[in-house]
């Protein structure tokens, strides 16, 4: 996937200024456009269930609720250096950092498109392997986590039919700048249950 930091720092240097959320989301929405990386769905794609959709946002909260009833981004608790920041609904990029507030309609919006990305991501990687609704919401919700859908070997051991292979790899993907956290552990026990599921 690419990484649009270096678009968004130049852009950046060039109007001598930060961006507005309305702003990032227009650059990344005409990024997506240029480079197809969101295909429009055809009957190959998949679709995130309500299992999947509330799994998604247990873990990812909307956290930082500010007295004005606004969010407020806030440093990665995981991580040693604190990144990437985020808001809402774990959405992290540029022009999000110390400092970004923003309205619940503004998280909600953007869930709902990192959320379509995500599903798209996790859907071209596992191409046409039989994959059934629940696999796929936790497919989606370990991507959504760990942006690791296209180089994770539980990937390829799905596209392979390998599902109890599938199952015991998400218990590898548990650590944070090299520390185990019982956050990511409880999280990975989820999905594999959902991928699970009868």
């Amino acid at each position: 996937m690419l990484d649009r930091k270096p678009v968004f720092d130049e852009v950046r240097l060039i109007l001598g200024r930060g961006f507005a959320l309305e702003e990032v989301e227009r650059l990344d929405a005409a990024i997506d456009r240029a480079l197809g990386e969101i295909a429009a769905p055809d009957s190959s794609d998949h679709t995130v269930g309500p299992a999947g959709r509330a799994l998604i946002r247990k873990w990812e909260g909307c956290a930082r609720r500010r007295p004005d009833g606004r969010y407020e981004a806030y440093p990665d608790p995981g991580s040693r250096d604190g990144t990437p920041w985020s808001i809402g609904f774990g959405a992290t990029g540029s022009g999000i950092g110390p400092g970004t507030i923003w309205t619940r309609e503004q998280c909600e919006t953007r869930f709902e498109r990192d959320l379509a990305r995500h599903a798209a991501e996790v859907s071209s990687a596992i191409g046409t392997s039989a994959t059934r609704p629940h696999e796929f919401d936790a497919l989606v919700s370990f991507h959504y986590n760990t942006g690791a859908i296209r180089h994770a070997t539980l990937t390829r051991l799905h596209r392979a039919g390998d599902h109890a292979g599938v199952i015991r790899e998400f218990a590898r993907w548990v650590h944070n700048d090299g520390e185990v956290l019982a956050g990511l552990q409880k999280r990975r026990a989820e999905e594999a249950r959902l991928y699970a599921a009868d």
